[in-house]
């Protein structure tokens, strides 16, 4: 790439509490890095510290402005580094800060603030408006979708609702004035949101993203009877992809890591499936550490198998396709396996002749339990065993009767799931 065209875009995901900030931040890095961008993560400067035992409550008045003063410098080194890394990087270069310079502002006063400014030579127009180039707002669920706040997925936010609506408007208070500066609200659902904000982030990169990320867009899942040669493909990007499921607490909570990587660099997220609220599945993304990934694989439910796969990305006609190719080891059921999916807001006729001409669709498989991962990768047969899922129950819900149980869209005279053969799986009868 030409040095002089490669870019190197600087964008700030901040926010309220439980504003869907860890998940977008997962979310936005998997888009760009698809699109083939080299994505760097700076972590929240402020975990990192409490994590270490600082208790902000604790602190006196004078301690809490010189603890703020050191988090901000600790914060600017910290970005520095992954800014100079980004300009060294031969491709285009996504920077995500969580949280910003700025928000150290939204626990100070103004006049401790602008007294921190003056004694280090800083000022809002370096520090907010030429630091960064995008800022993006995430507004706390505590402030228009009371019902999904929560506290139980983040070990330093204790806060309650009213605090949280309090901190989501500071937040949100200290960045005005920055050119290019988005507030993401809750007027849509959760997936809509993540979708608004990657937008937000691509309409001024002036990424065209088709209709993937427009607010009617749906996941879709097809199978492909088989993979044909790479010169069938327009360009793309080949990921290895390992997934394990972890022991949950019960049957209405599933639990995953995913290992993403490329040329041997590697992502890893863990995610936490919920049943739906509102006719909403949650999922709560947050992305590891190596040394954490390896911490959490331990806890894997033997029950199931490690999914393997080769993730191929790649754009047609402005829409982004993700096919999933199952690899050895695995179980019988998903030999051969290969899992088209997009996103898209087409109605069913449009969306048949958007789909690659150079795939062979089998059929469309979308909310079919039997193509579910969770399900694939379980070791057990489906006939026998109690752990096919066909949807996230909560707890005071029944189970779906066994006559419910389908494999491939279809069951037998009897009610019972037939397991499928790799035949079966690919050629979708």
């Amino acid at each position: 790439m030409d040095p002089k065209n490669k870019r190197v875009y600087k964008v700030v995901l901040t926010g309220g509490p439980c504003g869907g900030k860890t998940t977008g931040q997962s979310r936005l890095c998997t888009f760009f890095e698809n699109l083939g961008w080299k994505v760097f993560r700076v972590p929240e400067t402020a975990t990192v510290l409490l994590s270490g035992g600082i208790k902000f409550s604790d602190l006196s008045a004078d301690e809490a402005i010189r603890f703020q003063e050191n988090l901000l410098k600790t914060m600017l080194q910290i970005e520095n580094t992954f800014f100079a890394l980004g300009q060294s990087c031969s491709r285009d270069c996504l920077i995500i800060c969580d949280r910003g310079a700025m928000d150290a502002s939204a626990f100070i006063s103004r006049d401790k603030w602008e007294q921190v400014m003056r004694g280090n030579g800083w000022n809002p127009v370096e520090l907010r408006d030429n630091r960064y180039n995008q800022i993006i707002h995430m507004v706390s669920a505590a402030n228009g979708a009371e019902d999904f706040y929560s506290t139980e997925d983040h070990a330093c936010r204790s806060e309650g609702v009213g605090v949280a609506r309090e901190l989501d408007y500071r937040a949100a208070a200290a960045w005005v004035g920055h050119p290019y500066f988005d507030v993401i609200d809750n007027s849509t659902d959760f997936e809509i949101k993540i979708c608004r904000m990657i937008d937000a982030v691509c309409q001024k990169l002036g990424i065209d993203t088709g209709d993937r990320l427009q607010t009617n867009s749906r996941k879709v899942k097809f199978l492909v009877a088989s993979l044909p040669p790479d010169s069938a493909f327009p360009p793309f990007q080949d990921f290895d992809v390992v997934h394990n499921y972890l022991q949950s607490s019960g049957p209405q909570t599933q639990v995953r890591l995913r290992k993403r990587g490329q040329n041997g660099h590697w992502s890893y997220i863990h995610t936490i499936r919920k049943p739906k609220i509102r006719d909403q599945v949650i999922e709560v993304k947050t992305q590891l550490t190596h040394r954490d990934y390896l911490n959490m694989v331990a806890q894997r439910d033997d029950s199931h198998f490690t999914i393997y796969k080769k993730r191929r990305c790649f754009l047609i006609n402005n829409q982004y396709f993700q096919l999933d190719i199952y690899k050895e080891p695995c179980h019988p059921r998903c030999k051969g396996l290969i899992l088209l999916e997009t996103y898209t807001s087409a109605e069913q006729n449009r969306l048949t002749s958007c789909l690659p001409q150079f795939l062979t669709i089998v059929k469309e498989v979308t909310g079919n339990p039997s193509y579910s991962m969770f399900n694939l990768s379980l070791r057990e047969e489906w006939t026998t065993t109690k752990k096919f899922c066909h949807r996230l129950q909560v707890p005071d819900e029944d189970p779906a009767p066994p006559g419910d149980l389908k494999t491939n869209g279809h069951s037998n005279q009897n009610g019972h799931a037939t397991e499928p053969t790799a035949a079966t799986l690919v050629n979708g009868v």
